[in-house]
Formats: C-alpha cells, sequence, structure tokens
C-alpha cells in the first residue's frame, strides 16, 4: 500500500472550504457528560489553525460514540465545540444536524478564517453504511476533503472514505504522521526490527504475526496470547487464557520464525494467580504453570529477556500489554516493557489502545517516539492491510 499521500501542504486552501474529518470520538463523564479528556480535540488542533490561518472555511465533523442512526443527546456533538472555541481562541459554530437545513445553511455562509462542527455523523445510519447519496451530501458543502482522523481510517464510513469520490482528497498533519511514522518503521525499517506483541488472544493478533513475520528481526510474545504458545510448546498452563483451536497456528509460527531465522521469544515464567481478580495473590511459576492457578503476567526472568532483546534495536513496534495491568499488582511486565523501550534508544512506536494507555499512565509518554492515535488503524496498519481511508487519499 502506498502510504506517501498529498497533504494540506500540498493543497490550495485559501478561499475553499475544506470538509475535514475529525477524531473527536471523546471519553465523557458518564452521569454529566463533560469530557473527561480533550487530547483527540487537542490533536487535531494543528490541522485546523494551518487550515485557517492559510485562508480556509473549515468544516470540521466527527462522530461520537456508537449511536447507531439513532439522535441521542447523550451523544450531541456540542460539548466537543465548546471545548474546541477555547482551544483555537475563537468561536466554533456548531451545526444542530449532519446534512440538513442548519448544516448547509451555516456552510453556505461560512467564511475564510472560520471554522464550524457538524453535529455526530453516526446520528445517520448512512455514515457507516458508507451511503453514496449521504457522503455526497457531506461533499456538496465544501471544495476538498481532509481526513485527519486516523483512529477512523480503517473504516469505509462515509465520511473516511465515501467523500473522496466527490472531492480531491488530502491528508492531515495527524494523518501524515501515522503514515510517515509508521509506514516507514514497515517499509523500510532501522534494524535490528523487534516487533512485541501482547493482549489477550492469537485471534486477534493472527494477521499482525503473519506480517510481521515477513519483516522483524525479533518477535516477542506476552500477555494472554503467550499461553496458547506456550501449550503448543508442549507447556501446561494450568487454568489461563487458552485458544484450543489456534494451538496449531502457534505452532506453525514458531517453527516458520525458525526456518527464516526469525527470534521468536515467549515467557519463561509468569506470576500466577489462582482466580481472576485484584486482589489475588501473585504466584511466580517458572516453565509451566501449576493446574490450579493461571497466568497473570510475565515473570522477573521473561522481563529481563523481553528487556536485553529490545536493547539495541533500531525499531520497536509495540501493540498490547504484557499481562493484567488494570491490576496492579500485574502490572510489572507491562511497566518493565515501557521501560525498557523509553530507555532503547530506538525508534519506538506504539500502537493505540491498551498499550498506548498503558505507556501514559505509566509516564513514559514523552519517552516513546510515537504513540498511535488509532487502536483498531494501528492494528490493521500491522497487518499490512489496505485501510480505506488512506487508499482515498491522492497520491504524491
Amino acid at each position: 500500500m502506498n502510504y506517501n499521500k498529498k497533504t494540506v501542504y500540498d493543497a490550495d486552501v485559501k478561499g475553499k472550504k475544506v470538509l475535514l474529518r475529525c477524531d473527536f470520538n471523546v471519553p465523557q463523564d458518564k452521569e454529566t457528560g463533560e469530557i473527561t479528556s480533550s487530547k483527540r480535540i487537542i490533536a487535531a488542533v494543528p490541522t485546523i489553525k494551518y487550515l485557517l490561518e492559510n485562508g480556509a472555511a473549515v468544516i470540521a465533523c466527527s462522530h461520537l460514540g456508537k449511536p447507531k442512526g439513532e439522535w441521542k443527546t447523550k451523544l450531541t456533538l456540542a460539548p466537543v465545540a465548546k471545548r474546541l472555541s477555547e482551544l483555537l481562541g475563537q468561536e466554533v459554530i456548531f451545526a444542530s444536524d449532519i446534512i440538513g437545513e442548519d448544516a448547509r445553511a451555516k456552510a453556505a455562509a461560512l467564511k475564510p478564517g472560520q471554522i464550524m462542527l457538524l453535529e455526530n455523523l453516526r446520528f445517520d445510519i448512512r455514515e457507516e453504511k458508507n451511503g453514496e447519496d449521504f457522503a455526497k451530501a457531506l461533499a456538496d458543502m465544501a471544495d476538498l476533503f481532509v481526513s485527519d482522523a486516523f483512529g477512523t481510517v480503517h473504516r469505509a464510513h462515509a465520511s473516511t472514505a465515501g467523500v473522496a469520490a466527490f472531492l480531491p482528497a488530502y491528508s492531515g498533519l495527524l494523518v501524515d504522521k501515522e503514515l510517515s511514522i509508521m509506514g516507514k518503521a514497515l517499509d523500510d525499517p532501522k534494524r535490528p526490527f523487534v516487533a512485541v506483541l501482547g493482549g489477550a488472544k492469537v485471534s486477534d493478533k493472527i494477521n499482525v504475526i503473519n506480517n510481521l513475520l515477513e519483516k522483524a528481526d525479533t518477535i516477542i510474545i506476552g500477555g494472554g496470547m503467550a499461553y496458547t504458545f506456550m501449550k503448543a510448546q508442549g507447556l501446561e498452563i494450568g487454568k489461563s487464557l487458552l485458544e484450543a483451536d489456534r494451538i496449531d497456528y502457534a505452532r506453525d509460527m514458531i517453527a516458520k520464525a525458525a526456518a527464516k531465522g526469525v527470534k521468536f521469544l515467549l515467557p519463561v515464567d509468569n506470576y500466577c494467580a489462582a482466580e481472576f481478580s485484584a486482589d489475588a495473590e501473585p504466584v511466580l511459576a517458572e516453565g509451566g504453570i501449576p493446574e490450579n492457578l493461571m497466568g497473570m503476567d510475565i515473570g522477573p526472568k521473561t522481563a529481563a529477556l523481553f528487556a536485553a532483546a529490545v536493547k539495541g534495536a533500531g525499531t520497536i513496534v509495540w501493540n498490547g500489554p504484557m499481562g493484567v495491568f488494570e491490576f496492579e499488582r500485574f502490572a510489572g511486565g507491562t511497566k518493565a516493557m515501557a521501560k525498557a523501550l523509553a530507555e532503547s534508544g530506538a525508534v519506538t512506536i506504539v500502537g493505540g489502545g491498551d498499550s498506548a494507555s498503558a505507556v501514559e499512565k505509566l509516564g513514559f509518554a514523552d519517552k516513546i517516539t510515537h504513540i498511535s492515535t488509532g487502536g483498531g488503524a494501528s492494528l490493521e496498519f500491522l497487518e499490512g492491510r489496505e485501510l480505506p481511508g488512506v487508499a482515498c487519499l491522492q497520491d504524491k
């Protein structure tokens, strides 16, 4: 897939109306509806400012939550408009609909240097179905399209891919950063290239492992998915998470790595517990896991083994925690991995989701080269899949 896409810098935006797809899917307090983290709104500001300062009129749009085509007051983007106004130091005009009378009238009246925000795209069922009529109605309000919501580029929705059939499409600064850093890591990595994969299930990462076996020098497996690989090696795993239907696949991957000369590292010791609980007493088990226990985190020998493997690496990609890091007693492995990446001196890329929040929560975010803003999107990127919201952008 070609990651070398035209950006806002390649577009003549002066006097143009720009439909800008942002990722304003922000976390909110369940009771008050108050935005609990503005990180995603802040991430959109550089592209917005560039467009406004260069004479564009910006029609921003986003989804929020999963309304599934229903108008839900709790999921209105009005609080986002208010927060964005504060961040930009200027009014963000808010439309009470998406492609209705209010939106169309406000878009028509929008002047260069002004910005408006449409109501939640997913209030219309046609957004997620990539309805052509809906995409065209969005496109009709603007002269060009800018994609700056990396968290949604793996979805072929009307506002992420459909509109590009009707408007010249460019990447925003956020999407461009993701494509250039992650694209280079996969296509032309500084070596040795080490991939660290964690999380609960092998099935979630099958395509990632397949793709990375062709590219990486070392693959490290931790988290719940490691127990299926341990079982494939003939080790006992007690009550640990197991995907019995993936044992043959795990065995094949270990053999394929050996044939390719790719180092394939699995846990050699684990912290276990009798039950899945934050208060469970950690028990250290070397090699296999006793039948009455379940694996919850990598042990100290494994943490040292994995840390040694990333030391001296040129590029490290990490996706998925090493254990049940949301339980403080079983967060040690994930902390050790975050610390090892921070101290490695390598180009370090952390995929979205749990591993990203772990790095941020543990205070290592400023020592990581790049933390992806897209969970599912970064995973599909690592799988080497074509992302519809990227494929539709103009090539350089």
